[in-house]
C-alpha cells in the first residue's frame, strides 16, 4: 500500500506532524500537557473516524504517539500516562531501543492466517472438483448445495482453490505475516500478531502491509526537534532515493535549502558514501574474488539483507563486504570534518534504524528518520514545495553512487568501476530482491552455486525506493532516481576512493 494515501497513511502523518510541532515549538514545562492532548487533536469530536469507538480510536492514537516519541508501548494491565518515561526521551541524544517494530494490541484485528474459506461465489456445481482433489476428505456439501470446508481436517494444501472453476475458495492470510520474508510474525495467545525481535530484520514490510495500521516503528522526530531547538549543530545526510519523494517540484537543491531553513547546519549526499562503497567493493572483487581468496562477495549496503546473511547464515559472515555502508561512510566523513556535529540519516529505510542501534555505529549516526517522517516535519514547519522556491546547490556524488537507490544499482555501480579501473576482469553479477528471494540466493551461494559472483541483496522489491518509509509509489521513485543518475555530471567515483580511511 506504499504510495497510496490511505487512512492509515494519513493517520501516521497526523501523529508525526503533531509530535514534530511539540518537539520544535513547545517549551519544556508544557511538553507533557501538549503530548497528552495529541490524541484529542487527532480525534477531536465524539464521532469516530477510523474505529467503532472514539475511546478505542484515542487509545490507539496514544500508543502511536508513544512510538513517535521513541518510547515503547504501555503495559496492558495497568494505567500509565502517555508521557510516562518521557524525561528519559526528552533529550537530544537518545538512541533507538529495541524492539523497533511493535504491534499495537488494541489496533490489531486478529486476522486469520492461512485459512481456506468458501465464499458466496460458490455455485454448488455438479462437478465437485474441489471434493475430488481434496486429499483429506475435508470438503462436503452443505444443505444449500454449496461447498463446506472442515477446518479440523483441512491441511491447507490449496488444491481445492486451484480446482474451483469460479475461484470461489479464498485463501485468507494475515497481511503482515505474508509480507514478512523472515517469518518473524506469529500469533499471541489472544490471536493478535506478534513479532519475534530475534528474527525481525526491521524492513518494515509488515508495517506497510497491515490494513489496520496495527504495526508501527519507533521514531526520533521528537529527539531531533529538541536538538535543533536547543541549538545543536545538526547535519543531515540524505539517501539517493530522496529525489521525487516530496513532489515533482522538490528537487534535491530545494530540499537542502528547506532543511537549512528548518535549522539544519548542513546537508550532504549519502551517495558520496555509496561512491566510497562502490570503489571499495570493486577493489575487493578484483583482488579477492577473482583471485580465489573469496568464493563470492556479498554487498553490505542493505541492512536487512546483511542482517539476514549474518543471523541465518553465520558461516558466511566473512563473505559480506567489509566496506562501510553508505550511511556510515558518509556519517564518518562528516564527523571527521565536523567533530561536534550531530548527524541525522534521512532515508527510505526502517532497517537503518536498527543499523544505527549497533554499538559500532552509534558514535557515527545520531538520528535516523524516514522520508515519511521528514514529510511530517516539513508540514509542521510550513514548508510547501508547491510554493517553496529557494535552492542550495549540492554536488557530492557521482551517478554511480546515486544509483544505489534502486535494485541493481549497487551491483551496476561496482561492475562499472571494475570495468573502468580493472581492465580485463570479468564481473559475474547476481542480485535478489525481497527477503524470501534473498534467502534463496544465500542458500545457493552456500551450496557453491554462485562462486565467482558479486551478489547484491535488497530486502525490498525494487530496492531502497521500495522501503517502508517512502512517500510515493515504487515506480515513480525508481524513475526519479534513474533521471537523477542520468543528469549527474560525474558518472563514476575515482578509483582511489577505496583507499580512504574512515576509522
Amino acid at each position: 500500500m506504499r504510495g497510496i494515501n490511505t487512512s492509515v497513511t494519513k493517520l501516521r502523518r497526523k501523529i508525526f506532524v503533531e509530535v514534530a510541532k511539540v518537539a520544535y515549538l513547545v517549551d519544556d514545562e508544557n511538553v507533557n500537557s501538549a503530548i497528552e492532548a495529541i490524541p484529542y487533536t487527532i480525534s477531536p469530536t465524539e464521532v469516530p473516524q477510523y474505529r467503532e469507538s472514539i475511546y478505542r480510536e484515542r487509545a490507539i492514537a496514544s500508543e502511536r504517539v508513544r512510538l513517535a516519541l521513541g518510547m515503547s508501548l504501555r503495559p496492558q494491565d495497568r494505567p500509565v500516562h502517555i508521557t510516562a518515561g518521557l524525561d528519559a526521551s526528552n533529550i537530544s541524544d537518545k538512541y533507538y531501543e529495541p524492539p523497533l517494530m511493535q504491534v499495537i494490541p488494541s489496533a490489531c484485528d486478529k486476522c486469520e492466517d492461512n485459512v481456506y474459506e468458501v465464499s458466496n461465489q460458490c455455485r454448488g456445481c455438479v462437478s465437485r472438483a474441489c471434493m475430488a482433489v481434496c486429499p483429506k476428505g475435508a470438503i462436503s456439501i452443505g444443505k444449500d448445495g454449496r461447498t463446506v470446508i472442515d477446518r479440523e481436517k483441512c491441511i491447507k494444501c490449496g488444491k481445492c482453490k486451484a480446482a474451483c472453476p469460479y475461484d470461489a475458495i479464498a485463501h485468507k492470510v494475515r497481511p503482515c505475516a505474508d509480507a514478512c520474508g523472515v517469518k518473524a510474525i506469529s500469533s499471541d495467545p489472544l490471536g493478535r500478531a506478534s513479532i519475534d525481535p530475534k528474527k525481525c530484520v526491521g524492513c518494515g514490510q509488515c508495517m506497510v502491509s497491515c490494513p489496520f495500521g496495527a504495526i508501527a516503528d519507533k521514531s526520533q522526530i521528537f529527539q531531533l526537534g529538541r536538538a535543533i531547538r536547543r541549538g545543536d549543530k545538526v547535519v543531515a545526510i540524505v539517501a539517493p532515493a530522496i529525489v521525487g519523494q516530496f513532489g515533482p517540484k522538490a528537487t534535491l537543491w530545494r530540499i537542502k535549502a528547506a532543511l537549512k531553513d528548518i535549522g539544519f547546519t548542513e546537508v550532504f549526499e549519502v551517495a558520496h558514501g555509496a561512491d566510497v562503497g562502490a570503489s571499495t567493493e570493486a577493489h575487493h572483487y578484483a583482488t579477492e574474488v577473482v583471485t580465489g581468496k573469496l568464493p563470492f562477495l556479498l554487498t553490505s549496503c542493505c541492512p536487512a539483507w546483511s542482517m539476514l546473511a549474518k543471523t541465518q547464515f553465520p558461516d558466511m559472515v566473512d563473505k559480506v563486504s567489509s566496506a562501510l555502508t553508505p550511511m556510515v561512510a558518509t556519517a564518518r566523513s562528516v564527523k571527521q570534518r565536523m567533530p561536534d556535529a550531530r548527524v541525522i540519516f534521512v532515508g527510505p529505510c526502517a532497517a537503518k534504524k536498527l543499523e544505527a542501534m549497533r554499538r559500532t555505529v552509534r558514535s557515527d549516526v545520531d538520528f535516523v528518520i524516514t522520508f515519511e517522517e521528514l514529510a511530517a516535519i516539513f508540514e509542521a514547519a510550513g514548508i510547501d514545495f508547491e510554493t517553496y522556491t529557494k535552492e542550495d546547490p549540492i554536488h557530492d556524488a557521482s551517478g554511480a553512487g546515486r544509483g544505489y537507490g534502486v535494485a541493481g544499482g549497487v551491483s551496476h555501480a561496482i561492475e562499472e568501476c571494475v570495468r573502468e579501473y580493472y581492465p580485463g576482469v570479468e564481473v559475474k553479477i547476481e542480485h535478489a530482491e525481497g527477503l524470501v528471494e534473498c534467502k534463496k540466493m544465500l542458500m545457493l551461494a552456500k551450496a557453491g552455486k554462485k562462486n565467482g559472483c558479486l551478489i547484491e541483496g535488497m530486502g525490498c522489491f525494487g530496492g531502497c525506493v521500495a522501503g517502508a518509509g517512502v512517500n510515493i509509489p515504487v515506480e515513480k521513485g525508481a524513475a526519479a532516481v534513474q533521471k537523477f543518475v542520468q543528469d549527474s555530471t560525474n558518472k563514476l567515483p575515482p578509483k582511489e576512493l577505496y583507499e580512504i580511511q574512515l576509522p
